[in-house]
């Protein structure tokens, strides 16, 4: 399935009207994954632990978050075997930020805002730095006038997904035993707390940027809040930092679009596809479908890009 169905219904909803609340359950997640980080972290780091903390934040981030929760999940950008859908968005769920209906919950609720003409600095990101993490890291937005969030119904049945969604938080501590049996106490502080950590504020900083003015070659019709592309992040970001891109072709697994935009969430993929894993891998559609949105001018240079290039060169075209 391509993601031109959209799970969001705003009839009647409005995405202005409403306030920013404290959210009691993100705020003290949070919180105490930072506390035990800031505090544990100085105590325990080792080179083991560190390296340990480093190669399973970019795994979890890479194939959980990226590949499993947002190309897979969210926009269902390709298809592939159960048991390897389950894994990757098990993944996700080991990178601390929400159980896989939360993120449903999360992303599809900011794109709709998003890709209205108007709607709340909470969903478009432009207070300050310090406001937003604030508002992101340990608040939630009350609706006057809520959208109606529709999740498919075989994500729904799914028994699987149903249960990570109610034991989410409770997989790091599942996590938690093995790193402490192969590295003790360090890896458990670097594996669980110091990673959670990072993941989840590096994931908001990343969102910050993404949807805050900077160079982009495409303009959506109609959408209040422009995303942007962020030159030389691709790899540490996973290829997210092409969030413009992403904007203009939700439908594509690749989100960079040009072979100088680095993009190890679909290296991940075309290797599967490759091996028989993955298959129904979207890019981005034809110009002819391309009516909602219009290209611009390159932030790095005075040449328009040239929109013929991308879709047809990188393979076969997203349904």
């Amino acid at each position: 399935m391509r993601r031109d169905v959209w799970r969001v219904d705003g009839t009647g909803a409005d995405a202005s009207a409403g306030r920013v609340v404290w959210s009691p359950a993100k705020s003290l997640w949070n919180t105490a994954m930072l506390t035990g980080a800031l505090v544990l972290a100085p105590l325990t780091a080792t080179p083991g632990a560190i390296l340990l903390f480093a190669v399973l934040t970019y795994a979890t981030l890479l194939l959980g978050h990226s590949v499993g929760m947002h190309r897979y999940l969210i926009h269902r950008t390709f298809d592939t075997q159960p048991w390897l859908a389950r894994f990757l968005v098990y993944l996700g769920v080991l990178v601390g930020m929400a159980g896989p209906h939360g993120i449903l919950r999360i992303h599809d609720t900011r794109d709709w805002a998003q890709r209205l003409p108007n709607c709340h600095d909470f969903f478009a990101h432009r207070r300050g730095l310090l406001v937003d993490a604030l508002w992101q890291l340990h608040c939630r937005f009350a609706f006057e006038r809520p959208p109606t969030l529709r999740i498919e119904a075989d994500i729904l049945a799914d028994p699987w997904l149903r249960a990570l969604e109610r034991t989410w938080m409770l997989h790091q501590a599942v996590l938690a035993v093995p790193l402490y049996l192969l590295g003790g106490w360090a890896w458990v502080v670097w594996g669980i707390f110091v990673r959670v950590s990072v993941s989840v504020a590096g994931h908001w900083v990343v969102t910050y940027y993404c949807h805050n003015p900077g160079p982009g070659r495409w303009e959506v019709e109609g959408a209040g809040v422009q995303a942007a592309n962020l030159p030389g992040w691709g790899f540490v970001t996973l290829g997210e930092c092409w969030h413009n891109n992403h904007h203009a072709f939700p439908e594509s697994a690749r989100m960079g679009l040009e072979a100088h935009e680095v993009d190890p969430g679909y290296w991940v993929i075309e290797r599967l596809q490759r091996s028989g894993l993955a298959w129904n891998v979207g890019l981005p559609r034809a110009e002819v479908r391309r009516k909602d949105i219009h290209p611009v001018e390159y932030i790095h240079g005075t040449t328009p890009i040239a929109t013929h290039s991308i879709g047809e060169s990188h393979g076969r075209e997203a349904r």
